[in-house]
């Protein structure tokens, strides 16, 4: 993914998705508030994908000067995302050590979307059925998860 993301110019913003995707979850659901957590990350939803989502999460979070606050404000485990700014550091440094081309592509999400898809090919999937889902490459059912962006939509994606 971050090999193929210097082609398109997105080497920045999929470094970000990578280490975000290196935590078990960025956000917090408390029992007693679950309603007003879920109502806070459907803020950050990108209906294109939940990869774009934790990107959305950290320039949102950036944006905010990396204020713990902040975090806690928008039900978002604080020390996650400190951990990810770490391993994004770490792997901008490796990136910058092998001489890539560190840009970002800006709001163009499209590019970082092609470079998700360069690496996790292999679990694409097409609609079956309604909230059905197959594999392209082995025809193994597959659903949503009901806490990913693109579950509760409405209108359903042909291809996930």
């Amino acid at each position: 993914m971050l090999i193929f993301s210097e082609a398109l110019g997105c080497v920045d913003d999929v470094a970000t998705v990578v280490s975000a995707l290196s935590m078990p979850t960025i956000f917090y659901r408390p029992k007693e508030r679950e309603e007003e957590s879920d109502a806070a990350r459907e803020k950050f939803f990108a209906p294109e994908s939940d990869h774009l989502t934790l990107l959305y999460v950290y320039l949102q979070w950036k944006k905010n000067n990396y204020r713990a606050d902040w975090c806690t404000k928008h039900f978002i485990h604080v020390k996650a995302m400190r951990k990810v700014k770490e391993v994004r550091t770490q792997i901008l440094d490796i990136c910058k050590t092998l001489k890539m081309r560190i840009e970002t592509c800006g709001t163009n999400w499209d590019q970082v979307r092609k470079a998700i898809c360069s690496a996790y090919f292999q679990n694409a999937g097409k609609m079956k059925t309604v909230g059905e889902y197959v594999n392209m490459r082995n025809g193994m059912p597959c659903h949503l998860h009901p806490s990913s962006a693109l579950f509760g939509m409405g209108v359903q994606p042909e291809y996930i």
